[in-house]
């Protein structure tokens, strides 16, 4: 035990006491590429997604109006305007949803949205909020496709 407890001691002195950061690598290039600020965070839009006030009863139809929500998840996902989307777990406050927009401005974020046929029938009602996030979040999308099996199609 005092062996392993040692050489937990001189990693730690060595990673402290090094000349160069082995943590911080800072690279300006990717940093303005991103839109990062000194801290390399910027502004997004958080949408918390409701049920709304539209109840869609016909099957297909609710199945069309999710196709065509996917879609223009999908669709948002490729112009770089969303980073993150996803459903809520079961929940009592009819919470459905969340989406970070790639934009600064809630305005931005709710033209946008107007395009997703959830949202514009009221079948979903969203909230915005200004969010600070790292500058980094849309550089996880590419993983994402390595690890996603079935994939929406046009």
């Amino acid at each position: 035990m005092k062996y392993l407890t040692m050489i937990i001691v001189v990693l730690t002195t060595t990673l402290i006491l090094s000349p160069k950061n082995t943590f911080s690598q800072y690279d300006s290039t990717l940093a303005k590429e991103l839109g990062a600020d000194e801290y390399g965070m910027k502004m997004y839009v958080f949408v918390m997604l409701k049920s709304g006030e539209t109840k869609i009863e016909d099957d297909e139809k609710r199945k069309e109006v999710m196709a065509g929500h996917l879609l223009n998840i999908q669709k948002l996902v490729t112009a770089k305007k969303m980073v993150v989307a996803g459903p809520m777990g079961e929940n009592e406050n009819n919470l459905r949803g969340i989406f970070i927009m790639n934009v600064s401005k809630v305005e931005e974020a709710e033209i946008l949205l107007q395009s997703d046929p959830a949202i514009s029938i009221g079948a979903l009602k969203a909230e915005y909020y200004p969010w600070y996030g790292s500058a980094a979040l849309p550089k996880y999308l590419p993983y994402h496709d390595k690890i996603e099996k079935n994939s929406v199609s046009e």
